[in-house]
């Protein structure tokens, strides 16, 4: 089996390659591809995110169609701040208090640190439905992010303050070419995905993997709790 590296390294290459990573290229983060706005409309498509009240999501570029998708299907949207970084690290945005044009900035990372409202842990809505960027996923659930480790940690925030739970619905957009007909290595603290969207269609997966349980403090080390003050807060540090 190949380590999560050599997978991440791989699928940037092949996309660039290929030609289907988008602007700044695919290396070293969660790939923009060919096809992401059509891939966002698949996924709002769907039962599940229908259904949805209140999404959380990534906030980066190949999910932006996506989070403008919930914001006008009327859904709110929790976002967190890139890495964590402050004490309050969740912005909510509810699209009955956004004008038009707020609303089309607002699915942007700039636009939704400036219109998203600070929320404490406790204060936000429960959360019925995940959507996450990937470097590579399989048929499995099996999910690589970039490597930071933040989507699992955004995760682990949610489970502990009881907004979402093993029952909440994951989801992911990639383009194909992200999506490997192999085993990809998982350990306890990887956050799996329920369903793919691409811009062919959605696949519903029968997801092999557990659920985070929460925040898996011996999986961190000290200076990355003392880089993230919600973590410092909590008092383990």
């Amino acid at each position: 089996m190949r380590s999560k590296d050599q997978v991440r390294r791989a699928v940037w290459r092949a996309m660039d390659r290929e030609g289907v990573s988008r602007f700044p290229g695919a290396e070293g983060r969660i790939p923009n591809f060919a096809g992401a706005k059509l891939a966002a409309q698949k996924l709002s498509a769907h039962r599940l995110w229908k259904r949805a009240q209140v999404i959380k999501a990534n906030p980066d570029s190949p999910q932006t169609h996506a989070r403008r998708l919930a914001l006008e299907d009327g859904k709110q949207l929790v976002m967190a701040v890139p890495r964590l970084r402050d004490k309050h690290p969740f912005r909510l945005l509810d699209p009955k208090r956004l004008s038009q044009a707020a609303l089309r900035e607002a699915a942007t990372i700039k636009g939704a640190l400036r219109h998203g409202r600070v929320v404490a842990l406790e204060e936000m809505p429960e959360i019925d439905f995940v959507l996450c960027g990937s470097v590579a996923v399989n048929l499995s659930g099996a999910r690589i992010g970039k490597g930071g480790g933040f989507s699992d940690l955004e995760y682990g925030l949610l489970i502990d303050a009881g907004k979402i739970d093993e029952h909440t619905f994951v989801a992911t957009t990639v383009h194909p070419i992200q999506i490997l007909r192999e085993h990809l290595m998982v350990t306890d603290h990887d956050l799996p995905v329920d369903l793919i969207a691409t811009p062919r269609a959605v696949v519903e997966v029968e997801r092999l993997y557990k659920r985070p349980r929460g925040i898996l403090w011996d999986h961190l080390q000290p200076p990355q709790i003392h880089e993230i003050p919600v973590l410092e807060r909590m008092g383990y540090a």
